[in-house]
């Protein structure tokens, strides 16, 4: 990957990491803010849906989502260790067979990869340097329904990101966290034609889900 922020999540998210959020998934489900997400979205109905999940980390939302009816899954993530960790329990769970991994940067492979009914960023936006193409090129991909957690677009938070930016070049990581404004994310989501369903605040994360526009 040429992206300088991909590569420093390769380090950031390592073996070491992903185990342990493998573990953490396994002992307790889906933290609080993918839990109100999978929740809002099996609520529209995922029965027979596709599933494009970029940055799915341990594939909390592909198993659960899976469990809960959906035909495939897609996983495209920048870290090897979560992609191996991701197949680890799709293994476990039974369900290999309905799992596609691609390993990259999703807006350099945006061209490769095929639409999905339901596109899912969980914490992701605020990994990427450039929120207008990852959010655009992602929100493009869904068909029918479009899901989020980032951080919320409050004074504490972006606070409380800067501190973490500081520590991480402290230890000279080129990985960094970014914040984005609600309504520029919402603008970008919008023009692609979809429009916000659901919207819930958990801690310093808000989870929002868009559904696509229908023509009657």
């Amino acid at each position: 990957m040429d992206c300088c922020q991909c590569r420093g999540m390769e380090s950031q998210f390592d073996r070491g990491e992903a185990e342990r959020k493998l573990r953490a998934y396994r002992r307790g489900g889906p933290v609080l803010s993918t839990r109100i997400l999978l929740d809002a979205l099996v609520a529209e109905g995922v029965a027979g849906m596709t599933l494009l999940d970029i940055g799915g980390g341990v594939g909390a939302i592909q198993h659960e989502l899976l469990k809960a009816g959906a035909a495939r899954a897609t996983d495209v993530d920048a870290s090897n260790a979560y992609l191996d960790a991701a197949r680890a329990e799709a293994a476990r769970q039974g369900h290999a067979d309905r799992a596609t991994f691609h390993h990259g940067d999703f807006v350099a492979l945006a061209d490769a990869i095929e639409p999905a009914d339901i596109v899912t960023l969980d914490r992701v936006i605020c990994c990427y340097h450039d929120m207008p193409a990852l959010v655009g090129r992602s929100s493009a991909k869904a068909t029918r329904l479009y899901g989020l957690v980032y951080p919320r677009d409050t004074w504490w938070v972006r606070a409380g990101l800067q501190a973490e930016n500081a520590l991480l070049w402290l230890q000279r990581t080129p990985f960094r966290v970014f914040t984005h404004r609600s309504a520029e994310v919402d603008t970008v989501v919008r023009r692609n034609g979809l429009e916000r369903r659901f919207k819930r605040n958990a801690g310093p994360w808000q989870v929002v889900v868009y559904a696509r526009q229908t023509v009657s």
